[in-house]
């Protein structure tokens, strides 16, 4: 099972991703520690990365994820993946359908709200709009309104992940 847990800052991917990965025996990653030292330092000015900032942290991924599936391993990925043609970088050299993306939603209040009470090393609460407005909602994606606690919106991504992703899912959710 490989996931990308996507949405913009604030969307609450790392904390669902950390339990989603420790539910399912998965290793978990997130996308922010592969920035390079620039675009953490671009974004901590307040300024919006470009695609071509992007492209070589978002082909880091993917050798990341296509290392999970080569060593048929899983693992859950918390990372923007704000267009499609991010996540198909992300799932590049992968059958389709080896990786599945759960977009994490939620409404612009509640998301500022969450980047209002948290302190990040170089996400600001000045890019939410920019990525609200680069976002590109998948059409082949779940989409998970993330405005209940973590547990019952990992349960939720368990319930509609295709059957057989996880035979620890199915143990864990059991017990």
């Amino acid at each position: 099972m490989i996931v990308v847990l996507m949405g913009v800052s604030g969307s609450g991917k790392t904390t669902i991703g950390t339990l989603l990965a420790e539910r399912t025996g998965c290793v978990f990653a997130d996308a922010d520690d592969y920035h390079p030292v620039s675009n953490k330092q671009k974004m901590a000015a307040g300024e919006a990365l470009n695609d071509d900032d992007r492209q070589p942290w978002l082909e880091e991924l993917n050798r990341l994820m296509r290392g999970w599936y080569e060593a048929g391993s899983g693992g859950v990925l918390a990372c923007s993946a704000l267009k499609e043609k991010y996540r198909a970088t992300l799932s590049s050299g992968m059958p389709a359908g080896a990786v599945d993306f759960v977009l994490l939603d939620g409404s612009r209040e509640l998301i500022a709200e969450r980047l209002a009470a948290r302190q990040h090393e170089f996400m600001t609460g000045k890019l939410l709009d920019s990525q609200l407005a680069t976002l590109e909602r998948p059409v082949d994606a779940l989409r998970i309104v993330n405005d209940r606690s973590p547990e019952e919106v990992v349960r939720e991504i368990l319930a509609q992940l295709p059957a057989g992703k996880s035979s620890k899912q199915e143990k864990t959710t059991k017990e």
